[in-house]
């Protein structure tokens, strides 16, 4: 069994072939995946597609690049959604200084408010990080967000930076990147980070893996993801599948 622990399903590029895409990651062995839904489009597509499929489930939350855009009433929104059975996690949210459209200062208050209102409605976190690792530590710490835990999604830091947000009680998770070929740094953490506090994920249609780098991702792609962390770590795919998927229902209190 494979757990997919993030999905943009919800994305316009799976509209004219979501069912074969769907099939596809069953007959490889995906079993569960989470709908990551962050603006109001998104996530609206995220709680029709939970409720359509029984093996899906979402996380809500407003992504840090449309932060200038979120709205009092939006977290509002979010909250009251929170309370359907099916979602799992608040997220993604966190810090993108690669983009210049939210300013840092926005990104960085959008941010806590979400952390606080995981924290309010005992739900963990997916977080998002790009180019602003220092900044995103940081806010953790000063919101005590170990208190929840969560995801540090499509992890492509440093060895020593997972262990810190292991320490703070989150989850790394490893996608297409870990495949390719000079990816020094996530392969060395997929070494380093022990199997119980490691996740898998694709983030399609984005970051396909090695073969399919460039195209459109999609969930069956996780597999490949489990067989190349299973031989850096010299242990057998079965043990990842099944550890990663453990690992994730715990987290989600999924049963």
């Amino acid at each position: 069994m494979l757990f997919d622990t993030h999905v943009h399903l919800n994305d316009e590029q799976f509209n004219e072939d979501l069912q074969e895409v769907i099939e596809r990651a069953k007959e490889v062995g995906v079993s569960h995946m989470v709908v990551v839904g962050f603006n109001r489009s998104t996530i609206e597509r995220a709680i029709s597609l939970v409720e359509e499929y029984n093996f899906l489930y979402a996380s809500i939350g407003w992504h840090p690049v449309d932060a200038i855009d979120m709205t009092d009433e939006d977290l509002a929104w979010i909250e009251e959604l929170s309370a359907h059975p099916k979602v799992v996690a608040l997220g993604e949210m966190g810090l993108d200084y690669h983009w210049d459209k939210s300013p840092h200062d926005i990104q960085q208050e959008v941010f806590r408010r979400q952390i606080r209102l995981a924290k309010k409605l005992k739900l963990p976190i997916i977080i998002h990080n790009r180019d602003a690792t220092k900044d995103v530590i940081q806010i953790l710490r000063e919101e005590n967000a170990e208190d929840i835990g969560g995801i540090m999604h499509c992890f492509s830091g440093s060895a020593e930076t997972a262990k810190e947000c292991i320490e703070m009680n989150f989850y790394i998770s490893l996608g297409g990147p870990v495949t390719f070929k000079n990816a020094k740094k996530p392969k060395r953490v997929a070494e380093e980070v022990p199997l119980d506090r490691m996740l898998i994920e694709t983030d399609c249609p984005y970051l396909a893996p090695h073969p399919y780098r460039g195209k459109r991702n999609e969930p069956a792609y996780v597999k490949l993801v489990a067989e190349q962390i299973a031989e850096l770590k010299e242990i057998s795919f079965e043990e990842v599948a099944n550890k990663t998927t453990e690992n994730a229902k715990k987290l989600f209190g999924i049963d």
